[in-house]
């Protein structure tokens, strides 16, 4: 069925020359995708309404929009610009929604995030606890601005009949990720950090918060192949967990990736920097009965692949510094 589906939609993938793009955008191409549409920043402001009216006029034969596109980062870069972080999402979300509907494309996926949780979630993370308090402070403004897109997508279905779906995966890591100092996420800001300390010969890093914390990740391919099979299979109005419902501290996760790195120095733990939410562990099982999505990467191998490709990629740099 996959393929006879897949051959017939023209899909706009906003966002989809980023970390999961590309890897949405890989699996839709195995799936045999009629065709691909990645709009670029360069082109069309996704904030605009002009441009997001235009790229949907440009693209006439659109079937499906997979909105991945966002204004997004880590704990730091949150704190420092929650208003841009608002603006830029609740605009992106809410033009490309509408407007979407108006140019008569079936089907709107949105990508939300684990951020529009209260900060005080019951264990694991059920999609019924959605609105049970204030996301967690330190995000708050890009996770409500991300949830504005379901209750849009919700009252779309309600008022229109408009088949728009809402996704919600947890945190990603993998190939590819921004590793930026100020604004990567956990895994690949450690991943950075120690790889730094290590060739500069230093003797300790210092890390966030005291590492009580606990996450969950997906990585990044598993992501990109539950988004499709939902973007196939699921067309309900209710949002949607994607999660690997494995649950690690950031104090246990840290010192796996100085293992993988190789980094043997101390790590130091600077608490006057704020831990962000508690606990995050979804509850996945609507994913796996709506649409069949199981999380296949174990989070050891995944991150192997993930500080490997990282070395790869400095040492490519490196030697291109070198050669010039």
């Amino acid at each position: 069925m996959s393929n006879n589906f897949w051959n017939q939609q023209v899909v706009i993938i906003t966002g989809g020359a980023g970390f999961l793009g590309r890897h949405v955008v890989e699996e839709l191409k195995a799936k045999g995708v009629g065709e691909v549409i990645v709009p670029r920043s360069i082109d069309y402001d996704l904030r605009e309404k002009t441009d997001v009216v235009r790229l949907y006029d440009d693209n006439p034969t659109a079937t499906m929009v997979i909105h991945l596109a966002a204004t997004v980062g880590g704990i730091g870069i949150n704190r420092e610009h929650p208003g841009l972080f608002f603006y830029d999402n609740i605009m992106m979300g809410t033009l490309l929604l509408e407007y979407a509907r108006q140019a008569g494309i079936q089907k709107f996926v949105g990508i939300g995030t684990i951020c529009s949780y209260p900060k005080f979630t019951p264990i694991p993370f059920k999609e019924d606890d959605l609105w049970g308090g204030y996301p967690e402070e330190t995000n708050a403004p890009y996770g409500l601005a991300k949830k504005m897109l379901l209750v849009q997508s919700q009252a779309y279905r309600q008022e229109f009949n408009y088949n728009a779906i809402h996704i919600l995966p947890v945190n990603l890591y993998g190939p590819h990720d921004n590793f930026d100092e100020k604004s990567a996420h956990v895994i690949p800001d450690v991943i950075r950090k120690m790889m730094d300390a290590k060739e500069k010969g230093q003797d300790h890093v210092t890390l966030f918060g005291d590492g009580s914390p606990t996450r969950e990740f997906l990585y990044v391919s598993d992501a990109a192949r539950g988004i499709v099979l939902a973007a196939e299979h699921y067309d309900g109005s209710e949002p949607v967990n994607l999660g690997s419902a494995f649950e690690i501290s950031i104090k246990d996760l840290v010192e796996i990736i100085a293992e993988e790195v190789g980094f043997e120095g101390e790590l130091r733990w600077d608490t006057t920097k704020p831990n962000g939410q508690p606990r995050r562990k979804l509850d996945v099982s609507r994913a796996e009965q709506e649409f069949s999505f199981i999380s296949q990467t174990d989070f050891r191998e995944g991150l192997h692949k993930t500080v490997n490709w990282y070395k790869t990629i400095r040492e490519n740099a490196k030697n291109q510094t070198i050669s010039h």
